[in-house]
């Protein structure tokens, strides 16, 4: 019976018959199909029992909570459809899913705080150096290379990074609205977010 869960590449998980192995850390993933099901084989870094090749409908796994099930990915979005990539392509633009920001940066329903930490935190990806690191991270691909060129990467990382920035002057001028206090939060932002910060205040 395949797994509900559509895992990804960084989420942390449990064996629940293994609880000795400890937490582990999904390093990569593979789908497949079983009897005519889906399924997916990982390979999880376990820090008390290294590397395991393990399948996902036949391990009884428990996701790590806050490690959510990447469900915006590009990969999640694909491992879900009937078609898989090319069977979907019509359907759904890839920049839709390379585009978005994580769900935990605008769900309204999470605190402004909350929101404000996961802005903050999107703006490691920024320079040419890690522009592998976020595509293999908003993609869900072990290599986004096998998918997209570079200049496809450099288009959605641009699209993307303006979407990013938008909501962080969004809800920073949300917090100056209604008076709240938030400079404590700025104290470890990454540079390419205070320099926006900064512009914003010029611009007021």
């Amino acid at each position: 019976m395949p797994t509900p869960v559509t895992y990804t590449q960084g989420m942390q998980i449990r064996h629940r018959q293994r609880p000795e192995w400890g937490v582990g850390v999904i390093s990569r993933t593979e789908p497949l199909t079983r009897a005519g099901l889906r399924d997916q084989r990982l390979w999880i870094k376990f820090g008390a029992a290294g590397l395991k090749t393990l399948l996902a409908s036949a391990a009884d796994l428990e996701v790590v909570e806050g490690t959510g099930a990447a469900e915006h990915t590009f990969a999640a979005r694909e491992s879900a459809s009937d078609g898989g990539w090319l069977g979907q392509i019509t359907k759904r633009r890839p920049e839709q899913a390379m585009s978005e920001l994580l769900p935990e940066a605008t769900d309204p329903f999470l605190t402004a705080e909350r929101r404000l930490r996961v802005l903050l935190s999107l703006y490691r990806f920024d320079g040419q150096a890690k522009l592998i690191d976020w595509a293999v991270a908003q993609s869900g691909l072990d290599d986004p290379l096998s998918r997209f060129n570079r200049t496809e990467l450099e288009a959605f990382y641009k699209e993307w990074s303006q979407e990013r920035d938008v909501a962080l002057k969004r809800l920073v001028s949300d917090f100056r609205r209604q008076r709240q206090p938030y400079e404590a939060l700025l104290t470890d932002a990454p540079r390419g977010a205070l320099a926006l910060l900064q512009k914003l205040d010029r611009a007021q």
